[in-house]
C-alpha cells in the first residue's frame, strides 16, 4: 500500500437523461485497465451526469479518454439543456490526488488528457485550476463564463485559444475543461421555497457573495439557487471547494441560517458524487460536542452525520458506497488483518520469517487496547455504575483509537521486513544497494516503535478502568494488561534486533532510548493496573 498511487477523476458529461448513453459511458471506464469506478451520479434537472473513478494516473488518462470518445458520438450540445451551467458535452476533467501522487502528477494527467483529447477528438481544451496556463482563465467560472451559447464569439477571440485542440467552435461538442484540483465536494442543502428564495440564500453563504462590496459568509465555497422539478423543491447548489476551510456540516448550518431569515425550512441535503470519509467525521464531531453526546465507534459516528445533514433525503446514503474510503479497495486492512485467525495463525506458523514477532507483538497490544475498550463499555451506561459514567467517557475513547491504530500495524511490520529484506537480495554491486539497506532497516525499526507508542498510549485509561470499572470485567482488564505489556516488549524486542545493523547516528540513539524507556513503562504501567484491581477485589 505504501507504494500505491491513487488518482481521482470526476468527469461531467452534459447528458443526465439518456440511460444508455449514462451506461455507454460508464461502461467505457468500466473496461479500462487499472480503472475502478466507483459512482455515476446521474441528474434529471441538470440533465447532466458526474462520474467518479480512481486510478494509477497513466490508468485515469485513458480512463478519461475512453468515455471522452463515447460522448463525441453519442452526446450533441446542439440539443441540450439543463439547470446547470454547461459549456460541452464533457463539460470538465478535474484530476485529484488520492494517495501516493502529487498535485503535479495531477497536472501531468491533465495536460496530457488535454492534448491527446485535443488531437484525437478535434475539439478545444482549456486547462484550469492548478494546470491552468493563462492567469485569465484559472477558475472554472472564469472559463464557463457564457456556457455553451456564448463559445462561438469567445473562441475567435486570441486570448481564449485553448491550450489543446482547435480554436473554433465545435457545435456538438462545445468546449472542455480539464484541470488538477484539491478534492472538491459536490454539496447541495434542499429548501422548502422558490428557485428566487433558494437563490438569495446561494448569494448569502457563497464566498463571491453578491459582488466585490458585499462578500458572503463561507470562504472556499461556490454556490447557486436552483429549482428541481423531480424532488419537488429548491436547493442551494454549493462547490465546497476545501473541505477543510468550509466543510458541509459548516455550510449546512449556514443554510439553514439563511432559510430562517426567510422563513423558510430546510429539508436536509444531498451530496453529489463521493465524500472523504474525513468530511464526515468533522460534521459528526461538531455535533457531539454542541449535543454533548458520547459516541467513539466510527460507523455510529457517520450515521450520526448522515442523520444530521439530512443527506438522505432524497434518496438513501449509503457510507460504504459514498464515502470514498470505504470505496477504495487499497484503503482496507492489509491481508493480515483482513483475514481470519486461524490464516494468520498458520501464516505465522509457517515456514517463513514473515509474519513473526513483529506482527505478532502489533495483535497482541491491538488485544491489549481491545479488553480495555471492552471493560469500559461494559462499566458505562449501567445503572450500577451511572456515578462513573464521566470516568469511562475519558477512557473509552484513547483504547478504542489505539486498538483502530494497531491493526493495520500487523501488516505494516511484515511489509516493512520484506522491504528490508528486498534490499538484502539487491546485487552486491548494485550501487544503490547499501542505501536501500539502510532504508529498510529504518522501517524494519519504525513499525514496531509505533506499534510501542500507540499501546503507551492506553495506560492512563487501563489505571482508571483498574480504578472504577466493573469488577466483574476483572480478569478480562488483567488479561489486557498484560498483553500490552507483552506486546511493548515483543514490538521492542523487534526494535532492538535490527538497530545494531543501522548506521550511527541521532535517529539510532533516539530510537534506542525510546524503545527502552517505553519497555520498562510497559512494566511498571502493567503492574500498577494489576495492584489496582487486586486492590478493589480484597
Amino acid at each position: 500500500m505504501a507504494n500505491l498511487k491513487l488518482v481521482e477523476c470526476v468527469p461531467n458529461f452534459s447528458e443526465g437523461m439518456d440511460a444508455e448513453v449514462i451506461e455507454a459511458i460508464a461502461e467505457a471506464v468500466r473496461g479500462t485497465s487499472g480503472c475502478d469506478l466507483l459512482d455515476v451520479d446521474p441528474g434529471r434537472s441538470t440533465n447532466r451526469t458526474v462520474y467518479t473513478f480512481v486510478g494509477p494516473p497513466e490508468a485515469v488518462v485513458e480512463g478519461a479518454l475512453a468515455m471522452a470518445r463515447v460522448a463525441r458520438e453519442r452526446i450533441d450540445m446542439r440539443r441540450h439543456s439543463g439547470a446547470h451551467p454547461r459549456m460541452g458535452a464533457l463539460d470538465v476533467c478535474p484530476f485529484v490526488p488520492v494517495a501516493g501522487v502529487t498535485m503535479d502528477d495531477c497536472v501531468w494527467c491533465a495536460t496530457t488528457f488535454g492534448r491527446r483529447a485535443g488531437e484525437e477528438l478535434g475539439v478545444p481544451i482549456f486547462l484550469y485550476e492548478g494546470a491552468a496556463t493563462q492567469p485569465h482563465r484559472t477558475r472554472l467560472s472564469q472559463i464557463r463564463a457564457g456556457e455553451y451559447e456564448g463559445l462561438a464569439e469567445r473562441l475567435i477571440r486570441p486570448d481564449w485559444k485553448p491550450d489543446f485542440g482547435p480554436a473554433e467552435f465545435v457545435p456538438a461538442w462545445g468546449a472542455t475543461a480539464t484541470g488538477a484540483r484539491s478534492f472538491l465536494i459536490a454539496y447541495n442543502v434542499n429548501i422548502l421555497g422558490t428557485k428566487e428564495q433558494a437563490h438569495r440564500i446561494a448569494l448569502s453563504v457563497r464566498e463571491a457573495g453578491r459582488g466585490p462590496d458585499q462578500p458572503g459568509r463561507l470562504a472556499a465555497v461556490k454556490g447557486i439557487g436552483w429549482y428541481v422539478d423531480e424532488y419537488g423543491l429548491a436547493q442551494v447548489s454549493m462547490n465546497l471547494d476545501d473541505f477543510e476551510v468550509t466543510p458541509p456540516h459548516v455550510a449546512f448550518e449556514a443554510c439553514v441560517e439563511e432559510a430562517q431569515k426567510l422563513g423558510l425550512a430546510v429539508a436536509g441535503s444531498e451530496l453529489i458524487g463521493l465524500i472523504p470519509r474525513a468530511a464526515l467525521l468533522m460534521a459528526a464531531e461538531h455535533y457531539i460536542q454542541r449535543e454533548q453526546l458520547f459516541i467513539v465507534d466510527e460507523q455510529q459516528k457517520i450515521r450520526l452525520a448522515v442523520e444530521r445533514l439530512g443527506l438522505h433525503s432524497i434518496a438513501p446514503f449509503l457510507p460504504e458506497q459514498r464515502v470514498i474510503e470505504y470505496r477504495i479497495d487499497a484503503q482496507a486492512d492489509g491481508p493480515l488483518a483482513s483475514g481470519s485467525v486461524r490464516d494468520f495463525v498458520e501464516a505465522v506458523a509457517a515456514r517463513s520469517s514473515a509474519p513473526g514477532g513483529g506482527s505478532s507483538a502489533a495483535l497482541i497490544a491491538a488485544l491489549g487496547a481491545a479488553l480495555g475498550a471492552m471493560v469500559g463499555w461494559l462499566s458505562y451506561g449501567k445503572r450500577k455504575f451511572e456515578a462513573q459514567d464521566a470516568v469511562m467517557r475519558q477512557a473509552i475513547p484513547p483504547l478504542h483509537e489505539a486498538m483502530k491504530q494497531l491493526v493495520p500495524l500487523i501488516d505494516a511490520d511484515t511489509a516493512a521486513f520484506e522491504a528490508y529484506m528486498g534490499a538484502l537480495r539487491l546485487p552486491e554491486d548494485h550501487g544503490g544497494r547499501r542505501a536501500a539497506i539502510q532504508a529498510g532497516l529504518q522501517k524494519a525499526v519504525s513499525a514496531p516503535l509505533q506499534v510501542m507508542r500507540f499501546a503507551d498510549s492506553c495506560w492512563d485509561a487501563m489505571a482508571r478502568l483498574a480504578e472504577h470499572g466493573n469488577l466483574a470485567s476483572r480478569s478480562d482488564l488483567e488479561v489486557g494488561a498484560r498483553a500490552l505489556e507483552a506486546g511493548i516488549w515483543g514490538a521492542g524486542r523487534n526494535v532492538l534486533i535490527n538497530l545494531p545493523d543501522l548506521d550511527e547516528g541521532a535517529f539510532k540513539d533516539a530510537t534506542r532510548g525510546e524503545a527502552s524507556a517505553l519497555t520498562d513503562r510497559a512494566q511498571e504501567q502493567c503492574e500498577r493496573v494489576l495492584r489496582a484491581v487486586e486492590a478493589r477485589a480484597q
